[in-house]
């Protein structure tokens, strides 16, 4: 399995047909993942840091959010539902006016000396929705507090002590995961405020649902463009050295990102406020085009690639399993393919079975993409096409349909190695007894994690103890479950093992504070991107 002619950078131009669109490329970097390398000397200053200037800092921070809690409580006596006043009264103005600079201030106690803004924000009555990217940090919040705009925040937040009570003054929409009509009522009361004619404050969105390392654009939840009306692009920057700022599934976590962060002498950000965005009216009754048309926008803006990846790519990346998925992985494009053919990997679950009895009675028999469409029921398609070519390493128009089955279980249940294994085992074992040998166990494993290259030699010696040449799905059982750590053992004792998320959940949510709320039904990311219309 691999990846055939693709690269960070090699996506076409998008033309304003849809037919001649193409996928975008995978980036050249794992979005979800941030690693951290700190020299002898910098290791030394934090060190330095850590006992003088940190304990300093986060105590005026604290200090700085407890000032603002009695104003921001005051603020925000009153019904939520109701507009403000325009004009503001002159007592909202002073509050707004302390706020403001009480934050700033904490900002500026945590080494954000200088905030750099480009460009104008836009009147709400130009534009009711600020879309911001990329979103890396819970940093991103100083724009927020800059401009007190609204954002999106799940409904359990308000409950926190102080920081509840902060968050209530800028009214924000609030979305409940419990409360499954939830969503579409955050769409319409955000179409509402949108449609209030400024009566209301802006609302700031970060569409990519979760943070990222800025190295590309995820794909943009659609929420933020349903209500179709005219968007200002917001797109942040920090020009650092060290990059202490990013926080991924993968990498530092929150209060590692807080303490480096408080120990750097000055910390930079970039806000660039981009002219308003006015849809055209195929963008307003399509959202996932219109959210695509902004990302790129911003894309070249910050001067990074655009790909389709999402979060749901991200909890498969992350996946804690004996099979943990390499950087260079096929996987996650393979995943995106997957939703471009409007199917559901959550959904496919219980068709695997089936798949894997289908594919098992071709006894290695290879097929075409036509008939690859037929044994999918979809017909054929680029993004088909693009599927097919991962599998197509040889590029003779053929491929095994068990490979797909092999691949499609890892992304359906990406922690559950063995389920996946002796699904393969299923496939490609021999009647007689269900055994493989080794060219087998290799073509498994090298679906299994995405790769063209894999050398299985010692591990199969390992598992075949017996030396019979071939070996079983009990064999297979007994050995991972002796030596749990197999993979970083035999089949990549070159690389550096793989750094474990310890904090990761075992269900992942969005890291970042501005909830996503999106309908579950959204198709953003599935059609091809095409140039404004008008």
């Amino acid at each position: 399995m691999r990846m055939r002619g693709r690269g960070p950078r090699d996506a076409p131009a998008s033309n304003a047909g849809a037919g001649d669109a193409r996928r975008l490329a995978p980036p050249g970097r794992n979005p979800f993942v941030h690693e951290l390398r700190l020299s002898a000397l910098q290791k030394a200053q934090i060190a330095v840091m850590t006992l003088t200037l940190f304990p300093i800092r986060l105590l005026l921070a604290a200090f700085m959010m407890l000032l603002a809690w009695p104003f921001a409580l005051v603020a925000s006596l009153g019904p939520a539902e109701r507009a403000l006043e325009q004009p503001l009264a002159l007592w909202r103005k002073v509050v707004d006016f302390l706020l403001k600079a009480i934050m700033r201030t904490m900002w500026f106690v945590g080494g954000f000396h200088w905030v750099t803004v480009k460009g104008r924000q836009a009147l709400p009555t130009e534009a009711a929705i600020l879309t911001l990217a990329p979103h890396s940090s819970y940093f991103d919040a100083i724009p927020v507090t800059m401009t007190m705009s609204s954002i999106v925040m799940k409904a359990e937040s308000r409950d926190i002590p102080i920081w509840g009570t902060l968050i209530k003054y800028i009214r924000p929409v609030f979305v409940s995961r419990s409360d499954q009509d939830s969503r579409r009522r955050t769409v319409e009361e955000i179409k509402r405020r949108a449609q209030s004619n400024g009566k209301w404050p802006q609302i700031m969105i970060f569409p990519e649902g979760t943070c990222t390392n800025r190295t590309c654009l995820i794909t943009f939840k659609p929420g933020a463009f349903i209500p179709g009306v005219p968007v200002q692009p917001v797109v942040l920057r920090y020009p650092n050295k060290l990059d202490t700022i990013t926080w991924t599934w993968q990498g530092p976590g929150a209060l590692e990102i807080l303490w480096l962060t408080l120990c750097q002498f000055h910390n930079q950000i970039e806000i660039e406020f981009l002219p308003v965005y006015n849809p055209s009216e195929e963008e307003k009754k399509d959202p996932a085009l219109y959210a695509s048309n902004v990302r790129r926008v911003m894309a070249e803006a910050l001067g990074v690639s655009v790909t389709d990846y999402t979060f749901e790519d991200c909890q498969l990346a992350l996946a804690e399993g004996q099979l943990r998925l390499p950087a260079d992985t096929c996987l996650l494009e393979f995943a995106r393919l997957v939703r471009g053919l409007g199917l559901k990997p959550e959904k496919l679950e219980k068709d695997l079975d089936r798949y894997a009895e289908s594919a098992g009675m071709k006894r290695g028999a290879k097929i075409s993409v036509s008939e690859f469409a037929a044994y999918l029921e979809v017909p054929v398609s680029d993004p088909l096409a693009d599927m097919f070519s991962l599998f197509d390493e040889s590029g003779s128009g053929e491929m095994d349909p068990r490979e797909y089955v092999v691949a499609l279980s890892v992304v359906c249940r990406p922690a559950q190695t063995l389920d996946t294994i002796q699904l393969a085992f299923k496939m490609y074992g021999s009647q007689e007894d269900g055994s493989i040998d080794e060219d087998a166990l290799s073509s498994i494993l090298k679906t299994a994690l995405g790769v063209a290259e894999l050398t299985v030699t010692d591990l199969f010696r390992a598992i075949d103890q017996e030396e019979k040449g071939r070996i079983t799905f009990a064999d297979f059982g007994r050995f991972a479950e002796t030596y749990p750590d197999f993979a970083e053992e035999y089949l990549y004792p070159d690389q550096p093992p793989f750094e474990s998320c310890a904090q990761t959940p075992p269900a992942l949510t969005p890291n970042g504070f501005c909830a996503d709320f999106s309908p579950e039904n959204s198709d953003a990311g599935r059609k091809p991107v095409r140039k404004k219309l008008d």
